[in-house]
This record gives structure tokens, C-alpha cells and sequence, in this order.
């Protein structure tokens, strides 16, 4: 059985939580286990608590989920830019899948709420996909 680590955002919880609901749900699905769990206050914060949970014996990958709504400004991008690059990164020293669930960066609040199942659904199959896919080589 394939062990999750889940890392969620508080930011824009009307978002993410049904995301994560989705999540274990799916993970259940797939005959994959969701065996910690942590929520952070921001996606810039996700590379901090997936590097926590890559570091468990207990967990194959962890399953990132936020959303990055599109502001005035260019932060969302920014945001999204560096936490996609430090979790591609944590994923590449560990040896275990990261798994990229974050809505945005250029969405409005209605797209990601519309995107919510598409996000949490690829994050979670990537993620048992990728322990899988692994273990062959």
C-alpha cells in the first residue's frame, strides 16, 4: 500500500478544504493511505511541511494542496514560481514524489473552485503513480 504524506494551506480554505477531502477520498480509492497530514498557512510555506514529511520512513510521496488566486500584483506568480521549484527540488533529493496540487498561479476564486476535484485528483494519482513507477526501476 502506498503511504501519503498531505500538505494543505489554510490561505483560501473554502478552496482547499474541499480539496483535501477530495484527496482522501481519492487516495482511498486508489488503495493508497494518508498517514500524516499537515496544514500551513500559506503555499509559500508547503516546501517547509513537505520537506517534514519526505523525511518519514512511514510516508512513499507527499500530496501538496493550495490555491494561488490571482491578485493585482505579480506575487501570486512569485509564490507559485518558488514553492513549485523547492518542491520539484525536495522531491529530486529525497527520492520521493512531490506531487504538485496547487491551483493558479492567473485564476480567479470561481476557476479554482471550479478546478477544485481536477487538482486534488491529479496531485493524489501522480503521487501513487510515481511510488509505483518507482519501485520498478
Amino acid at each position: 500500500m502506498v503511504k501519503l504524506g498531505l500538505a494543505a494551506t489554510e490561505f483560501n480554505f473554502d478552496i482547499v478544504s474541499p480539496m483535501i477531502e477530495f484527496a482522501k477520498r481519492h487516495a482511498e480509492f486508489l488503495g493508497a493511505q494518508i498517514v500524516a497530514e499537515v496544514i500551513v498557512p500559506g503555499v509559500y510555506d508547503l516546501p517547509l511541511a513537505a520537506k517534514k514529511l519526505v523525511q518519514r520512513n512511514d510516508v512513499d510521496a507527499v500530496v501538496t494542496l493550495g490555491a494561488v488566486i490571482e491578485g493585482e500584483t505579480e506575487h501570486d506568480e512569485i509564490v507559485m514560481q518558488h514553492a513549485a521549484r523547492k518542491l520539484i527540488d525536495l522531491s529530486i533529493e529525497y527520492g520521493k514524489p512531490v506531487t504538485l496540487g496547487i491551483s493558479g498561479p492567473g485564476m480567479t476564486r470561481l476557476q479554482a473552485l471550479e478546478r477544485v476535484t481536477d487538482y486534488a485528483r491529479r496531485s493524489v494519482e501522480a503521487a501513487v503513480k510515481m511510488v509505483k513507477r518507482l519501485e520498478k526501476v
